[in-house]
């Protein structure tokens, strides 16, 4: 938690961005795993965190702007709870640490809704993306799940303050950095013949917990790296395989990293692997050279893209225009994701609100295969936190589709293709800050290039 001058300034820049009508803001709730007593672990609605800075279940609140009020909604914990959950600072006590002093009974929410659409007052709420907003929402206010869009307003008034992270904010999201850096040294470490990918991703959670961490998303540790977002643990790492990681470490107050590193299993990579891994570097540092205030993030990725083609053009698995195969989108078979996203209180940061407002500044998105999963095109500002992470990969459900379909056969080798077709993925990312002159990388540095991973096998 900040000082209370943070949220009380946040707020008041809020109201100027939105105008007029009354904010609503809904927290979360706890979610049982298997039964309601066996919850996951909680987590607070990040933009309730950006605001009002308390990481607690059951909470909601309100900026009437109209009427310049600003309430928290909450009950006080009961005997009950404290006896089973220990003794903890009153929700007047948080709300007053917030610069919050008008706290109600949860139940009056709905009244105080009620009378404000008699008065005729706007109720602005953000998209819903839990099953109990939807629920909260279809009772408070009497919409449908099907009609809950959420404020266009409220949405860019938020995107509008926190696509823009202040230094306090840097600070954390770096302190997560390292630790997130940390948790992937310990991987490549890790990483050997005869394991199995649950002992490295157990390793990746232990630096996490001891750094007083959680994990800001699910762990991507395996040797089937072509599956872009693998969560299953349960292979055996063999001599010959690359073992890619994805994970990230998330501060208690909330803010992330978000790194991904490839590693061979063996101590030194295959000269196959290395190839293939040079390019995937070439398109990372090329993408990072190019990162300054103005440069539109979608030509980066179109850079790092026309890399990708030319590496595979060398390899003889690709030809042609590199420009006019990134048009077309023929890079995807290889690169079938974007380089990077937006990330802060959210490893995606604000995704929940619509990635349309947060990376495109209301644009409409490419359908293009690979191009649609780009999720930051807009020019780069400073301070605005982001990942770099290109990726090279060999699926062969992809590969055998688009082979069927003869898609692309002026740009892809698809004979040469099937030398690699049990290749697997190569991932490497980092997290940057863009500067007023430039950019910078944010947490410790994780072993990039082929000799700096194979220097710490």
């Amino acid at each position: 938690m900040f000082a209370k001058e943070t949220y009380v300034q946040r707020r008041a820049q809020l109201k100027k961005n939105v105008g007029s009508g009354i904010l609503l803001f809904l927290g979360n709730e706890e979610q049982g795993l298997n039964y309601e007593d066996n919850a996951f672990r909680f987590r607070q609605d990040s933009t309730y965190l950006y605001f009002f800075g308390i990481s607690a279940p059951s909470l909601a609140a309100i900026i009437d702007i109209d009427n310049d009020r600003e309430i928290i909604f909450g009950d006080e914990l009961s005997i009950d709870y404290i006896v089973w959950m220990g003794v903890q600072p009153t929700l007047r006590d948080k709300s007053a640490a917030v610069g919050i002093t008008d706290v109600r009974p949860l139940a009056k929410l709905t009244d105080y809704l009620h009378e404000a659409v008699k008065s005729g007052q706007t109720i602005h709420y953000l998209p819903p993306y839990r099953a109990e907003h939807k629920l909260k929402l279809t009772d408070w206010l009497g919409l449908p799940p099907a009609h809950q869009v959420g404020s266009v307003p409220f949405i860019r008034g938020v995107v509008a303050q926190r696509n823009y992270k202040t230094e306090e904010e840097i600070a954390e999201i770096e302190r997560a950095c390292n630790v997130t850096a940390d948790m992937h040294i310990a991987a490549i470490k890790a990483v050997r013949p005869g394991k199995y990918e649950y002992e490295v991703a157990a390793e990746i959670e232990r630096v996490a917990q001891e750094n007083g961490c959680q994990l800001s998303f699910p762990t991507i540790a395996t040797i089937n790296g072509q599956t872009l977002h693998n969560h299953y643990h349960g292979h055996l790492i063999k001599p010959g395989d690359l073992f890619l990681v994805d994970a990230g470490a998330e501060l208690p107050s909330g803010y992330c990293g978000d790194m991904s590193s490839t590693t061979p299993a063996d101590p030194t990579f295959t000269s196959r692997q290395r190839e293939v891994y040079e390019i995937q570097n070439a398109m990372h540092l090329e993408s990072v050279k190019a990162l300054r205030p103005g440069i539109p993030y979608m030509e980066v990725y179109e850079l790092s893209a026309r890399v990708c083609v030319e590496g595979m053009k060398a390899l003889g698995l690709m030809k042609g225009n590199a420009e006019d195969a990134v048009r077309e989108g023929a890079h995807a078979l290889f690169y079938p994701h974007g380089l990077g996203h937006m990330m802060g209180l959210d490893v995606h940061d604000m995704e929940n609100l619509g990635e349309i407002w947060v990376g495109y500044n209301g644009q409409p998105k490419s359908t293009q295969f690979g191009r649609k999963s780009q999720r930051l095109a807009i020019p780069l500002e400073p301070g605005f936190v982001f990942t770099v992470e290109p990726g090279i990969y060999f699926i062969p459900e992809l590969i055998d589709l688009w082979k069927g379909e003869k898609k692309f056969a002026d740009f892809i080798n698809y004979d040469k293709v099937e030398e690699y077709r049990h290749f697997g993925g190569i991932r490497n990312e980092e997290d940057y800050l863009i500067t007023p002159d430039g950019a910078r990388r944010l947490g410790k540095k994780i072993p990039l290039t082929p000799e700096e991973v194979e220097a710490i096998r």
